[in-house]
């Protein structure tokens, strides 16, 4: 019972953080939208553009600001993602096949059908690079929105949609790897490789310097940029080396603990005796090492970092990436086709592809739908076509230009909006109501 309630506090506190950071996201793409269509847009742009970097004598290492903010802060972000997506594999909703198949079926099913029916909108040329932009779901819009219905909303629906949005997030990092890597040096990724087995190897030694850890992954990052894959895998790979499980079991903890205490109560507890007891200050010490043994690594850096990610690197992401100028020239042509296979790939495609394999699951596999409707999942099905972050991400991989660019965005944009605003309708229908 205990494991049980404190599982649904951590998944609540998770919730809770992706419903603030959703709030924070709206408010900093209102200002790049503002910024980017203001006196000072031109600003705007040759900000994101300006170069920064260190050099040493004739060597230099420099990127502007905007791929500072993509290729370095956005691997923490998907360091993140990582983190989460192994979370759920290792002890949450993804952790077992009957859990699982719900889930990422529906994913598979909201990722596949979008990116067919922007592939059958632009079928050639450059915009065909365009077609896993849809296949995204933004995790804290889409629950940011699921949050205005309070207590309305079954707690099977949030686990359902939580794990929908974190399993479309690794097939979100799969097709970045796989699809969005132009030129691949392996030589390099293979030396990337080595800091990531040196840190498996230093975690079961119980290492527990935080330096190192941190030097290894930046070494990490180094190797995966010079490799041509996107240096926010990096962020993936070296998440997936940390555990999720603690040191030490609950058992093991609690004999432990209880035999450090019995031998430090009953004693002097003035600071004189801490200060003056060297046996003293030891067991405190192992009582602290066997604390940070009975927390687990990946949960803990996960919930220590939810705050930089929701708090400074996404809206800093939306503030230099959301920003399109509505010029007559851009609108002129709306929908183009870049626009047209965003718009139907997430607002159409995202809830038919979700809602058709989860009702195979639910009539093959005979899974069960817990305190959660199909209606419902039609509603859930829709906020997941809120892309938003994954899928300006992958617009900025996908193309070349400028334009199509801000043709992506812009449909993303009108997308995500129309998708948050059908997903809310649908379940304000379907959705029990709110006891009196």
């Amino acid at each position: 019972m205990t494991a049980r309630i404190s599982d649904q506090n951590m998944f609540h506190r998770f919730l809770h953080s992706q419903v603030t950071g959703s709030l924070i996201l709206i408010v900093t793409t209102i200002l790049a939208l503002i910024w980017a269509n203001s006196q000072w847009g031109d600003f705007y742009y040759e900000l994101s553009h300006t170069y920064f970097g260190v050099h040493f004598g004739d060597w230099e290492f420099s990127l502007s600001l905007s791929h500072w903010i993509k290729d370095g802060l956005m691997a923490i972000f998907f360091f993140v993602v990582g983190l989460e997506i192994k979370r759920e594999i290792v002890v949450g909703e993804l952790s077992s096949v009957d859990k699982a198949m719900l889930p990422v079926c529906a994913a598979l099913g909201g990722a596949i059908v979008p990116a067919a029916i922007y592939a059958l909108v632009n079928s050639s040329g450059e915009a065909a690079a365009g077609w896993g932009i849809p296949m995204a779901t933004d995790i804290a819009f889409a629950l940011g929105v699921l949050s205005m219905f309070g207590s309305r909303v079954p707690l099977g629906l949030k686990v359902f949609l939580t794990a929908l949005a974190i399993a479309d997030d690794l097939l979100a990092v799969a097709v970045i790897a796989v699809f969005y890597t132009p030129e691949l040096d392996f030589g390099i990724l293979l030396f990337a490789a080595i800091p990531l087995g040196i840190m498996v190897a230093l975690s079961h030694a119980g290492v527990r310097a935080t330096w190192i850890y941190a030097l290894l992954a930046f070494i990490v990052w180094l190797g995966v940029l010079g490799s041509g894959v996107h240096a926010t895998i990096a962020g993936v790979l070296v998440a997936m080396v940390i555990p999720v499980r603690p040191a030490i079991d609950p058992g093991e903890f609690t004999e432990k603990t209880s035999h450090l205490l019995a031998n430090i109560t009953g004693q002097d507890n003035s600071l004189d005796a801490l200060i003056h007891d060297a046996e003293r200050r030891e067991k405190l010490e192992q009582l602290s090492l066997a604390v940070e043994d009975a927390t687990p690594p990946a949960i803990a850096l996960e919930h220590s970092l939810h705050p930089l990610q929701s708090f400074v690197i996404l809206p800093l992401f939306a503030l230099f990436s959301a920003g399109v100028a509505f010029s007559a020239e851009n609108l002129a042509g709306f929908p183009s086709g870049v626009e047209l296979g965003v718009i139907l790939g997430l607002v159409a495609g995202k809830p038919l592809g979700a809602l058709l394999a989860a009702w195979l699951v639910v009539k093959l596999a005979k899974v069960d739908l817990i305190d959660v409707t199909l209606p419902q999942l039609v509603g859930a099905g829709c906020l997941a076509g809120i892309g938003f972050t994954m899928s300006i991400f992958i617009s900025e991989l996908a193309f070349t230009t400028d334009a199509m660019i801000d043709q992506a965005k812009l449909g993303i944009l009108v997308a995500s909006v129309a998708a948050g605003v059908l997903g809310a309708i649908v379940l304000h229908f379907t959705l029990p109501p709110k006891a009196d």
